[in-house]
C-alpha cells in the first residue's frame, strides 16, 4: 500500500474532553494531532470574551488541559499538532504556548496562521456588503470580523519546520487538508485530492461524533464511558479509512460514518471550501474490517474567487428561565404561567418607560414543542417551561428576571425547581455572514524565522453547476416512521438548519423521496415558520440532504429556542409517516418489524 499519513482528533469542540487528545497521543499511534474548537456559536462567544479582555479570546483548554500534560509525550513521538485554538486572538494562544513549553523545556517550534481577521479593513470593505442569506445591510459597529482561511498557510507553517500550528478562523477541514498537503505535495489545482482530504477533514473534524456519537441507531453503539475518538489512515489519491484506538468504545460502520459525512453540507455536489468546490455525490463508503470505514470517491472543481466572513455585532440582551410544573393539564398550565409572566413582565416594563421585550420564547419540554402541532405529549403530567426573552433595555431584563418567582405563589400549584436562581441579563452576540473577494484577504504565517505572506492561488471561478433534479414518484400504501426507513442527522449554518437523511437499503430512497419534499417537510416544521427548504439528492450514499432556511429563530447565541443549532430536527423528522408498498411489511418482507406500527 501507499504510504498513509495517520491524522487523529482530539477536540470536536471547545470543551470536549482531554481524555480524547490523551488517547490519541497514547494509544493512536498517529502523525498528526488536529484539534477542532470553532463553531460559529463558539465565536461569537469568544468575541465577547475579548470584548471583556484584551489578552481572552482564544480556546484555553488547549494550553492548560491539552498541551500542558501531553507536550513531552508530544515531542517524543514526534506528533505535530495542528488546532485553531486561536479563536480570535491567535497570537496570545501562540504566546501561552511558548510560554508553556519554555517552563516545561520542550522543544516545539510554533507557528501562527493569520490574516482571518478583517477588522483593520472592514471599513473600506463595507460599501456594497450584505448578508449572504437574508441581504441585510451590515451593522455599524461591529465586534468580531473573521474570514475562513483555508489550508495552503498551515501547509506551508509545516514544510518551514512548525511542529503546532495554531490558526484563527479558518474552515475546519483545513486543520486536516493542510498536513496532507504538506505531506504528499498536493497542489492548487489537484481538486480531487483536495476535495478528498477535505472530507477526511470534514469527517473526523466533530471527533467522536463519527465514531458512533450522536448515531441514531444508537442501541448499537458500545462502550459511552470511553468512547474511541478518530483516526483517519490518509492515502496520496485522497482516499481514506477512518479508525480508532483499539479496546475503546464506539462503532463505526458505513452508516455511522455516512451520517457525519452528510453533517452540516447543503448542497453535496457544491460544498464550497476556500481551497476546492467540492463534490461528494457519488461517494463509495465500504465496511473494510470491524470499526474500520474506507470512503472513496471525492472529485472536486476550482474553488470560487470569495471566502465566507462571519462577522459578530451586540444587539441588546436575553435572559431566560427554567421551572417545572406538574399535575394533571400540567402543559396548559405551563403555557398559562408563561403568557402570564410575560405579561406582567411587559406591564411593568412599561411602567418604567423602558424598552420593551422584541422577542420572547416560551417552551413547554416534556410536552414535545419540538413537534409543533405533531406533538403527542399534550396529557404530560410532569414538564420544565422554559421562558426566553430579549430586549435592547439591560434593566428591561433585570424587571423581567425580578418578577418570575412572584408566580411561584401567584399562579399555579406544583411550580417549583427554578433553575439557577433569578437570571441575570446575558449580551446577545449575532452572526453576520458575507463573501469577501479573496484578492483582499492575505493570510500571514509567523514563526521563529519570520513573517511571510502566503496569497490565494487565485482561480477562475468553478464552472456553472446546478444540482441534479430529485425525481419523487408518487407511493401509496400503508405508512411507517421514517427512521424505519432511514438514519440522519441535523445542524446547523447560521440560521439554517440542514437535516440529512441516509436510506438504510437503496432500495427504499424512492418512497423517501416521494415523501419527504420540500413542501411536506416545511409543512412537518411549520412551528419553525422556514423561510424555505432545499432539498438535494445525495445518489451515493444514498440519500437527501435539506436545507430549511430562518428556521433557528437567528441560530447559535442569538436563538433563544432551547435548540438553536437544530441539533434536534433529524429526530423529529425521522417520526414523518411514509407511504410504503405493503409488500414491505409482510411476513418476511424488509420492513416486517414494523408491521404493528404501520397506520394506514
Amino acid at each position: 500500500m501507499d504510504r498513509i499519513v495517520r491524522i487523529g482528533c482530539g477536540a470536536g469542540f471547545w470543551g470536549d474532553t482531554p481524555e480524547g487528545p490523551a488517547q490519541l497521543v497514547r494509544s493512536g499511534g498517529i502523525d498528526y494531532l488536529v484539534m477542532d474548537y470553532l463553531a460559529e456559536i463558539t465565536m461569537s462567544i469568544l468575541a465577547r470574551m475579548k470584548a471583556r479582555d484584551p489578552a481572552a479570546g482564544y480556546a484555553t483548554d488547549f494550553v492548560s488541559l491539552v498541551m500542558r500534560p501531553l507536550a513531552a509525550e508530544i515531542a517524543a513521538g514526534k506528533i505535530r499538532v495542528v488546532t485553531n485554538a486561536g479563536g480570535v486572538n491567535p497570537a496570545a494562544c501562540r504566546d501561552a504556548l511558548v510560554a508553556l513549553f519554555a517552563e516545561l523545556g520542550v522543544p516545539l517550534k510554533v507557528a501562527l496562521v493569520e490574516g482571518d481577521d478583517l477588522s483593520p479593513q472592514i471599513e473600506e470593505m463595507r460599501p456594497g456588503i450584505t448578508e449572504m442569506f437574508s441581504g441585510a445591510p451590515l451593522p455599524g459597529k461591529l465586534a468580531s470580523v473573521n474570514a475562513y482561511l483555508g489550508a495552503f498557510p498551515i501547509a506551508q507553517a509545516l514544510a518551514r519546520g512548525a511542529d503546532v500550528v495554531v490558526t484563527g478562523r479558518c474552515v475546519d477541514s483545513a486543520l486536516v487538508l493542510g498536513p496532507l498537503i504538506h505531506e504528499f505535495g498536493w497542489g492548487p489545482q489537484d481538486y480531487d485530492q483536495l476535495s478528498g482530504g477535505s472530507l477526511a477533514g470534514h469527517v473526523i473534524e466533530c471527533g467522536t461524533q463519527c465514531t458512533g456519537g450522536v448515531f441514531t441507531d444508537w442501541r448499537q453503539v458500545p462502550g459511552w464511558d470511553d468512547m474511541g475518538f478518530p483516526i483517519a489512515l490518509c492515502a496520496a489519491d485522497g482516499s481514506f479509512e477512518i479508525v480508532k484506538p483499539e479496546g475503546t468504545g464506539g462503532l463505526i460502520t458505513p452508516a455511522s460514518i455516512a451520517e457525519q459525512v452528510v453533517y452540516e453540507v447543503g448542497d453535496p455536489g457544491a460544498y464550497v471550501l476556500p481551497d476546492v468546490t467540492c463534490d461528494w455525490r457519488d461517494l463509495r463508503i465500504t465496511a473494510t474490517g470491524e470499526n474500520r470505514v474506507r470512503v472513496s470517491g471525492a472529485r472536486g472543481r476550482a474553488p470560487t474567487g470569495s471566502l465566507k466572513v462571519s462577522a459578530t455585532f451586540s444587539d441588546g440582551w436575553r435572559s431566560s428561565i427554567t421551572m417545572m410544573i406538574a399535575g394533571r393539564d400540567a402543559v396548559a398550565k405551563a403555557e398559562a404561567v408563561g403568557a402570564a409572566i410575560l405579561a406582567r413582565a411587559a406591564r411593568l416594563i412599561a411602567a418604567a418607560g423602558l424598552p420593551g421585550l422584541r422577542e420572547t420564547s416560551v417552551e413547554v419540554l416534556g410536552a414535545e414543542s419540538a413537534y409543533g402541532a405533531q406533538s403527542q405529549a399534550r396529557g404530560a403530567r410532569e414538564v420544565v417551561l422554559k421562558i426566553a426573552v430579549r430586549s435592547p433595555s439591560k434593566d428591561a431584563l433585570e424587571i423581567f428576571g425580578r418578577e418570575i418567582f412572584p408566580a411561584a405563589t401567584a399562579m399555579v400549584q406544583s411550580l417549583t425547581g427554578f433553575a439557577g436562581g433569578r437570571p441575570k441579563p446575558q449580551p446577545v452576540v449575532r452572526l453576520f455572514s458575507f463573501l469577501a473577494d479573496k484578492a483582499r484577504i492575505t493570510p500571514m504565517i509567523e514563526d521563529d524565522a519570520g513573517r511571510i505572506a502566503v496569497p490565494f492561488v487565485l482561480a477562475r471561478d468553478a464552472a456553472p453547476y446546478s444540482p441534479d433534479p430529485v425525481d419523487s414518484a408518487p407511493i401509496t400504501g400503508p405508512r411507517v416512521p421514517l427512521i424505519a426507513l432511514a438514519h440522519g442527522r441535523s445542524g446547523d449554518k447560521g440560521d439554517i438548519a440542514n437535516i440529512g437523511i441516509i436510506a438504510r437499503d437503496p432500495a427504499f430512497l424512492p418512497a423517501i423521496l416521494a415523501a419527504v419534499t420540500p413542501q411536506a417537510v416545511a409543512d412537518w416544521f411549520a412551528h419553525h415558520a422556514p423561510a424555505r427548504v432545499e432539498r438535494f439528492g445525495w445518489p451515493g450514499l444514498p440519500g437527501i440532504n435539506l436545507m430549511l432556511h430562518s428556521a433557528l429563530g437567528g441560530g447559535g447565541v442569538a436563538s433563544l429556542r432551547h435548540d438553536p443549532q437544530g441539533k434536534a430536527l433529524a429526530q423529529v423528522l425521522l417520526d414523518m409517516p411514509v407511504p410504503v408498498p405493503a409488500a414491505w411489511l409482510a411476513p418476511d418482507g424488509p420492513l416486517e418489524p414494523w408491521a404493528k406500527e404501520a397506520r394506514a
